[in-house]
């Protein structure tokens, strides 16, 4: 007979090589010494005090980066106006300049200041006469009747800009009025 048939005997009363080896130990772990229990507390305090710290000094470095972002993010835009104050006191060096030579001038300082804005990402918003009103870029200072598509813009009183797709100063505009 096969210990390992289930119809023998053996197979029946439990007994037989396959299941005292199949049984689970039931006995349980021995329990940590106190010392090592000391041991391990000091391990994790030490860590977690050193985690503790790492993640201080880290935010401290973070807010010191971004207060020295804050005081030097005009750096780049203060540099590319330096040549527009340049020109300005140039022309004002001149004491016997002509009109037309002020002129020149003037148009070689607005060229520069405005290669310095664009550098910087301000753009101009103008819109034409006949383009949508859109209140998100244009403020309307009146509505005035006109032979155009109402909610237009009729006329820009003054330019507005925009700075990186924000608005930094909305163009004023006249729009047509419903009709």
């Amino acid at each position: 007979m096969n210990a390992n048939d289930p119809s023998s005997p053996e197979a029946a009363n439990g007994a037989g090589p396959a299941t005292a080896a199949n049984e689970p130990t039931s006995s349980p772990a021995p329990a940590p010494a106190p010392g090592d229990l000391e041991a391990r507390h000091a391990e994790l305090s030490d860590a977690y005090l050193r985690a503790k710290a790492e993640a201080e000094n880290t935010r401290r470095r973070a807010e010191e980066e971004m207060g020295k972002a804050r005081k030097f993010a005009v750096e780049g835009f203060a540099e590319s106006l330096l040549p527009v104050k340049d020109s300005l006191e140039a022309a004002i060096a001149i004491p016997a300049a002509t009109p037309e030579q002020l002129l020149e001038g003037v148009h070689a300082t607005l060229r520069q200041l405005t290669s310095a804005l664009e550098k910087n990402k301000v753009v101009e918003v103008n819109p034409p006469a006949g383009a949508k009103f859109d209140p998100h870029q244009h403020q309307a200072i009146s509505v005035v009747p006109a032979a155009q598509e109402p909610n237009t813009v009729v006329a820009v009183l003054q330019k507005g800009y925009l700075i990186a797709d924000r608005v930094l100063r909305p163009a004023l505009v006249t729009v047509s009025a419903p009709d």
